[in-house]
């Protein structure tokens, strides 16, 4: 799972689609998603880093990390 290479972020959470002209904004976990999503990380990566980083139920996010995926295919913001 890889961020499409022409998506542009931002620290505090804006993403730009240059493709389609699309922008949209993402709390702060949503922006430390993305960053891991630039760095290659596996989705089993993602959850032991937010659920170490964050006071979060790590059931919890799983779900929620798959709904966030499930947004940014929908967005086509991830290469295939």
């Amino acid at each position: 799972m890889k961020l499409r290479k022409n998506i542009a972020t931002s620290e505090a959470g804006f993403i730009f689609n240059p493709g389609t002209g699309d922008s949209f904004s993402v709390n702060i976990t949503g922006a430390e998603i993305l960053s891991l999503l630039k760095e290659n990380r596996t989705q089993a990566e993602i959850v032991e880093y937010i659920s170490s980083r964050f006071d979060t139920d790590r059931t919890r996010f799983e779900k929620d990390l798959d709904d966030f995926v499930s947004q940014l295919h929908i967005y086509n913001l991830l290469e295939k």
